[in-house]
């Protein structure tokens, strides 16, 4: 709704113009239109061209960054004060929503009355762009740290995802376990039961030592034979009248058991035969759960061994490191996104590179982009080859897709910041310049693209010491 008109007071108040006299400020207040916003409404809309300059008279108004959907406050205005003039001289896009907190009484003066006004009154335009730096400054920071969110939060996903798997087979192998470990501690108590003799005992022993023995040894048969060896052990169990026998017809059959192991149990066992058979496949299972746990456990060592290297929790900032454990460790970061791809990862290294001192974790940082770019631009095939090779006092290390390649428009562009070729809500336009000031400003390198029809390499050149 309308509001009454604004005082020359009121602009007055508004640091925009403290450099101004009365006489270059009154050209300012015929040109200033009120107007009155309530608590959650909008005043201006991320990405959307300027109305104008906008003067907040009265009132708090937060700043709001929008991404995906999702918004975040990046900085709160109170009045009296100004907003979106930068954005209005430079004709861009506003960078952040305004909406207000509290009531506000507002004004606005159209864009094309300011930017004419501004030019003539040199002392506001300079007001203007003295502002312009902190603010990209700011900006650039929160998107960069946004950038680093979303490689961490895509880092957090990709170490769930992988961990997942290793840590279910465990959670289920100790289940397992738990089960098998209280038949074989029953087994003892039911041999007293049956009155089987310490001779027997003995004997007994030594059959289910040979049946391990060849269950943890044997890799033998194949799908086919171990099949055949199954159905004939089930059907001998089933004669002896063991209750569930295919529980006990697996492990026993990879265990390579016979019918003359068999009988022999049923001699020596007597009535405690299908205790003594249940104590037997308890143990072979309880191996190979064992075997199990430790692979399970390993996978999730490796996994989270790779992430301590990939951010270099341990060590301090400069590290002296072969260039391949950071790749290698930033594609095990990544693996979740190629599993379900028919992305292929070449490799073509030259082991023989020296050490680099280096900043690992921005390095990391920069295999991260690249990488996760090139697995984007291939969507669900083709091949990514990662080549190292020496270049006189340099290590140079090129990744390249044969995805459908870039355009010379966006070659040109491509390391500017704020400048990406996602989808709205997909990119932030920082990673690759941000990849380009780590190497370049942080290492004394150098990154640069290879466009050309059907492939894309970026070519990272790193020298093996710092300056």
């Amino acid at each position: 709704m309308s509001d009454a008109p604004v005082t020359f007071e009121e602009l007055r108040g508004v640091d925009l113009f403290d450099e101004l006299d009365d006489s270059d400020l009154t050209e300012w207040v015929p040109l200033a239109r009120a107007y009155h916003v309530e608590p959650g409404e909008l005043i201006a809309e991320q990405g959307e061209p300027p109305k104008g300059l906008q003067l907040l008279l009265e009132g708090e108004a937060l700043a709001l960054l929008v991404d995906q959907g999702r918004t975040e406050p990046v900085g709160r205005h109170t009045g009296p004060t100004w907003m979106g003039a930068i954005a209005v001289l430079t004709g861009g896009a506003l960078g952040a929503r305004m909406q207000a907190e509290t009531p506000c009484r507002m004004a606005v003066i159209d864009a094309e009355d300011f930017r004419r006004l501004a030019f003539a009154q040199p002392k506001i335009h300079r007001r203007v762009m003295r502002q312009v730096a902190p603010v990209m400054s700011r900006v650039t920071e929160m998107q960069q740290s946004r950038e680093r969110l979303s490689s961490l939060g895509t880092m957090a996903a990709g170490l769930a995802h992988e961990l997942n798997n290793p840590a279910a087979a465990a959670r289920r192998a100790a289940a397992q376990l738990t089960e098998a470990l209280e038949v074989i501690s029953s087994a003892l108590g039911q041999f007293v039961e049956a009155g089987v003799e310490r001779t027997e005992a003995e004997q007994l022993v030594q059959l289910q030592q040979e049946a391990f023995t060849r269950g943890t040894s044997a890799t033998a048969l194949d799908a086919l034979d171990a099949a055949d060896a199954e159905d004939e052990v089930l059907s001998r169990l089933q004669a002896l009248g063991v209750e569930e026998p295919w529980r006990l017809a697996e492990p026993l059959a990879v265990a390579g058991v016979d019918q003359q192991w068999l009988d022999r149990v049923q001699e020596l066992a007597g009535a405690a035969t299908e205790a003594a058979l249940r104590w037997v496949a308890a143990t072979l299972t309880a191996g190979r759960l064992a075997g199990e746990l430790e692979e399970s456990t390993e996978r999730m060592s490796t996994l989270v061994g790779a992430v301590k290297s990939y951010a270099y929790m341990d060590r301090g900032e400069l590290v002296e490191v072969d260039v391949h454990e950071g790749l290698e460790t930033t594609l095990a970061v990544l693996a979740h996104k190629l599993k379900h791809t028919r992305i292929e990862v070449v490799r073509d290294y030259d082991r023989a590179l020296p050490k680099l001192t280096v900043r690992g974790s921005e390095l990391n940082q920069v295999w991260t982009n690249l990488l996760d770019n090139a697995i984007d631009a291939l969507g669900e095939e083709g091949t990514i080859t990662i080549t190292s090779k020496r270049d006189g006092s340099c290590a140079v290390v090129e990744i390249s897709d044969n995805g459908s390649g870039v355009s010379e428009e966006v070659a040109g562009r491509i390391f500017d910041p704020f400048f990406t070729t996602k989808d709205v809500g997909h990119g932030t336009g920082l990673g690759l310049a941000t990849a380009r000031r780590i190497i370049v400003d942080r290492h004394d390198g150098s990154l640069t693209l290879d466009p050309q029809p059907g492939r894309t390499t970026f070519r990272v050149q790193l020298p093996f010491t710092q300056s």
